[in-house]
């Protein structure tokens, strides 16, 4: 017995703040008024009236605090998130009480990724709810303190009290995976050069196209050559599986952090692109390699990218395969030859600066 009285004081204070409303003001004006007037009539009825308003503004304040004791909450999210992208989540609210809370309102903080208010009209005593949410989150990085905010103006709405809930679990947020509309053209690009490198003189057929002079005759398809009237020779698709060397440059910009993260995003949207399309990817950079599916999938690589930050005077990464077609993000490609990577745009590599995109 001695023990439920500290327990409940202490359920009933746990970090909870409070903000006058209007009506809040509007009321203690009111109440202020009254008490003037009594004292100064010395009525009965007066008095009557205070003390009713100061009891329901005591029991007020007693019950909006008993609404957001004893609530639990529990947030969960996919495993692979990226930033500017909206991800579905969970918000699970439990009321760890036998008496019901109402008027429940959620909100996340800066940067918990909820982008709206939640409402829950009443918490059952013993029960719990579930909504699910949109998480967006701004930028990649780790977001490890993830704060909730838990507020209700029941039951009259004088005062909007508030308790923080925070949560400290880890989410790891990759860059954006989605090319904003400059750098989908030259994606669309890259996807066609690297279509024409990869065309060669195995043994699947590619396509028919017209002849190319100084090209074999024992290609050409005589059928097609008659139907169009032109020239027209069989193409095949290289023998081994073909594979994007992509290379990330941590050396840092001179254009600052805001083109680092712009050219890490073009990065990984040129990662997960190819990964998806193109079948195999190598990536590369300073203190990091993964080959794409060899090693592992390509969330180890965005995992990296999500983590990546600018580190100068490392050694660049030596190019162990240069029959792939090359992808270099480098601010300067020059440094760069020495370790078997292309200095420039042409056969078989593409150079992004940070101002590309």
């Amino acid at each position: 017995m001695f023990g439920f009285w500290p327990r409940v004081r202490s359920l009933l204070e746990s970090g909870m703040r409070q903000q006058i409303t209007k009506a809040g003001v509007l009321y203690t004006a009111a109440l202020i008024l009254i008490a003037v007037l009594a004292f100064a009539s010395a009525n009965n009825l007066l008095f009557l009236i205070l003390a009713a308003m100061l009891s329901t503004l005591l029991v007020s304040g007693f019950i909006s605090r008993l609404s957001l004791a004893g609530l639990e909450l529990e947030f969960s999210h996919p495993e692979h998130i990226s930033a500017r992208r909206r991800t579905p989540g969970k918000v699970v609210l439990r009321n760890l009480k036998w008496i019901p809370s109402f008027s429940i309102r959620l909100t996340g903080g800066e940067r918990s990724g909820i982008i709206s208010e939640l409402y829950f009209p009443s918490v059952p005593g013993g029960g719990m709810l579930e909504e699910h949410v949109d998480l967006l989150f701004p930028a990649r990085g780790a977001y490890q303190e993830n704060d909730f905010h838990l507020s209700t103006k029941f039951p009259f709405g004088f005062t909007d009290r508030r308790a923080t809930v925070p949560l400290r679990q880890e989410i790891l947020v990759y860059p954006c995976i989605d090319p904003t509309p400059d750098f989908e053209r030259l994606l669309v690009e890259l996807s066609g050069d690297v279509n024409s490198h990869f065309r060669g003189r195995g043994h699947d057929f590619y396509r028919i196209r017209p002849y190319v002079a100084f090209e074999s005759a024992r290609h050409v398809d005589w059928k097609a050559t008659a139907h169009t009237g032109d020239v027209q020779v069989r193409e095949f698709a290289r023998e081994r599986e073909p594979a994007v060397a992509v290379l990330l440059d941590t050396e840092p910009l001179p254009q600052g952090d805001a083109a680092f993260e712009s050219m890490v995003d073009c990065c990984a949207c040129v990662v997960w692109r190819f990964a998806q399309h193109a079948g195999k990817v190598h990536f590369h950079a300073q203190g990091f390699q993964l080959r794409v599916p060899e090693d592992g999938d390509v969330y180890a690589i965005l995992k990296f990218l999500a983590a990546v930050t600018p580190s100068r005077g490392r050694t660049p990464p030596v190019l162990q395969d240069a029959t792939g077609y090359q992808v270099i993000f480098s601010a300067n490609p020059g440094r760069l030859e020495p370790y078997g990577w292309a200095a420039a745009d042409g056969a078989g590599a593409r150079l992004w600066h940070p101002t590309t995109s």
